[in-house]
């Protein structure tokens, strides 16, 4: 049973794409998923996406979804919101009802605005009628961490590069590995 979970981000300076490949380690690392890393169309026509564009048509037919985006202003970026504002197809038929979903974000400040970004993006998710998850207090590195992750979704502190510390790494990880196992489940049933 091939599982297919696609991991959705938006990524200006990189920080949020390392968390979605971690996430996608995470997923990968259970048998019978697969990650489909994708991005959302920047809206500025001079960048070159790392990743293939989502299409409405990938999302309806996956079995769970990871979505990240970048703390702006402690929303969701705009690219990720244009990218929900085009999926009322989805919506009307209830395409992703009942399918599995987690929500993970960076930003350059401690308290730049992580849960409320993570709550930003589970708005559309839960109009679509997906069931959320996050990282469950079950997890030690969730009590100490420095740096980031929450019990709503993998977050970095990307201040300097967009690499994450061992923390977010594996929190990450953690978070990509739960969706992928719940996903399964979901999807036998």
């Amino acid at each position: 049973m091939n599982c297919k979970i696609v991991v959705l981000y938006f990524s200006k300076n990189g920080s949020t794409q390392s968390i979605a490949k971690h996430i996608a380690r995470g997923i990968e690392s259970v048998e019978g998923c697969e990650a489909m890393l994708r991005t959302v169309d920047g809206l500025n026509k001079d960048t070159v996406p790392q990743d293939p564009i989502i299409t409405v048509e990938e999302l309806k037919h996956s079995d769970g979804l990871a979505m990240g985006s970048p703390v702006w202003f402690g929303n969701m970026a705009a690219p990720s919101k244009h990218f929900w504002d085009q999926t009322s197809s989805l919506w009307i038929a209830g395409s992703l009802i009942d399918k599995p979903a987690c929500v993970f974000t960076s930003s350059s400040s401690m308290h730049g605005g992580h849960e409320t970004t993570l709550q930003t993006m589970m708005l559309p998710l839960l109009h679509h009628g997906m069931m959320i998850m996050g990282i469950p207090y079950s997890e030690p590195r969730l009590h100490s961490t420095q740096s980031g992750g929450t019990p709503y979704g993998a977050t970095a502190l990307s201040t300097t590069s967009p690499s994450l510390s061992d923390d977010e790494a594996f929190l990450s990880k953690q978070l990509g590995k739960r969706l992928a196992v719940t996903s399964l489940k979901m999807k036998r049933h």
